[in-house]
């Protein structure tokens, strides 16, 4: 590659950063992207912090109803009269469901429990209300079998296990199940759309040089392939540059609008926790349910703010391996795969014509995608990743998915190496089409006719 490479890709970097779409786009991305998580979140928040009141009619003279356990999410109030007076009084309150416990209803096996609501059940609400219940039921059963309330507080337990992670050395290092996936799934997504998006941007590209003749002055000073590689890394480093410059605002204004969040939700967590906490305690009417509620509300853990909680679990991710291995990817997968789309746009001479070569060309990368989010994610130290990651036309996405779980070197050595020599392959026949196709018009490529163009000497 001599200089006239250099200036072609300096050409196709800069007409396109100086365009004012892409100033936009760089800048608009990320504020879009904090807006509405922020929107989801609000969304999100609001829901859990609502407080339904549910009414209870107990005919059980089990005292059930000052048994079921108020949550942030449930509040629990007995219901005055008869079952259809109950139902009278429910209709006109602003209350969220009422409950019917029957008079017959067995401990053992519950049946003829309802919940009547204003319209459908929500699946939360019938999920919330089933969940208390059932453990109202375990203590009953528990304490007919003579067991006392000091013996059942001990059996219950709450069990929280933090994992930790081991390098090859033995070393710890503690690590978060929920942070990894989200990363894995995040960077797997972020390859996919950018060799799909910039290799399509070649692909046209090409295709209205071709049409415009625009690749007979070319060519008569810069050799096809020259030409071919100065468009692809031209266009790699547009993207490259667009995805840091989204990495580096996007940090910023999702730093911002989450600190402001957590603030915001953390304060209607306390204040919705008191509130039900309070409202729990004024209706049980009883003096020791009153006591075990305040002493369950003193136990219960202040809210942690979440934007400290993703910050210690993104620093649990091997970062330095994550951004050394996805740069890398980044632009193999890239490279390999825009390539292919050059010589597509050099091949056809209109752009409907191809649908049919791109086809065979991004299976391998929707497939790699499919089975990455629903096989790898599950397990990414299984035979399925590894081969994955291996192949070159699907190892961009899969290794990309392993790599906050933790790779082995020499899997990550083989998987660049084979990349490599994917690529080198690739350009060679991408190359040969390419040189070919450029100045070819009026005729129907077909398959058949790629592969002859693949062994034309000169």
């Amino acid at each position: 590659m001599n200089y006239k490479f250099w200036l072609i890709a300096q050409r196709e970097y800069l007409t396109r950063v100086r365009k004012k779409s892409f100033v936009v786009l760089t800048l608009l991305v990320p504020v879009l992207m904090a807006g509405f998580l922020f929107f989801i979140a609000k969304l999100a928040k609001s829901d859990d912090t609502k407080v339904d009141v549910i009414e209870v009619r107990d005919e059980t003279n089990l005292g059930l109803t000052s048994r079921l356990p108020t949550t942030e999410q449930l509040l629990f109030l007995p219901a005055a009269g008869s079952l259809t007076e109950a139902k009278q009084s429910f209709q006109k309150s602003k209350h969220d469901g009422l409950l019917y416990l029957p008079a017959n209803l067995d401990v053992q096996n519950p049946q003829g429990i309802q919940l009547f609501a204003k319209g459908n059940v929500s699946l939360r609400k019938q999920r919330a209300v089933e969940t208390a219940l059932d453990k109202v039921l375990s203590e009953l059963k528990m304490k007919q079998s003579g067991l006392s309330q000091e013996q059942l507080n001990r059996l219950n337990s709450t069990v929280s296990v933090t994992s930790v992670s081991l390098d090859e050395q033995g070393q710890e290092k503690s690590s978060n199940a929920g942070a990894t996936t989200a990363a894995a799934y995040v960077l797997a997504l972020l390859i996919y759309m950018f060799i799909f998006i910039y290799g399509v941007q070649i692909m046209r590209g090409v295709g209205e040089e071709k049409s415009n003749r625009i690749m007979e002055v070319m060519l008569s000073s810069v050799r096809p392939f020259d030409l071919m590689m100065g468009k692809i890394m031209g266009i790699a480093a547009v993207g490259l540059t667009q995805f840091v410059l989204w990495a580096v605002l996007s940090y910023g204004t999702s730093t911002l609008v989450g600190t402001f969040v957590a603030k915001s939700f953390t304060s209607k967590s306390v204040a919705a926790a008191t509130v039900t906490t309070n409202n729990s305690a004024a209706n049980s009417g009883a003096t020791a349910t009153t006591t075990e509620r305040k002493d369950e509300a003193s136990a219960t853990p202040a809210p942690t703010n979440g934007i400290d909680t993703v910050f210690k679990a993104v620093g649990a991710l091997p970062l330095g391996t994550i951004l050394v291995g996805f740069v890398i990817y980044f632009l193999g997968g890239y490279l390999l795969y825009g390539a292919l789309f050059g010589a597509i746009g050099a091949a056809v001479d209109d752009q409907t014509d191809t649908q049919q070569f791109m086809f065979p060309v991004t299976i391998p990368l929707v497939l790699s995608y499919l089975i990455g989010i629903s096989v790898i994610l599950r397990n990414p130290d299984g035979p399925v990743a590894f081969w994955m990651s291996m192949i070159p036309f699907t190892s961009p996405i899969a290794m990309v998915i392993r790599l906050p779980f933790g790779v082995p070197l020499w899997q990550l050595g083989l998987s660049v190496a084979l990349l490599i020599a994917g690529f080198i392959g690739t350009v060679w026949v991408a190359a040969r089409i390419y040189r070919v196709g450029v100045l070819m018009y009026g005729k129907k490529v077909t398959y058949k006719e790629l592969g002859k163009w693949m062994f034309y000497k000169g």
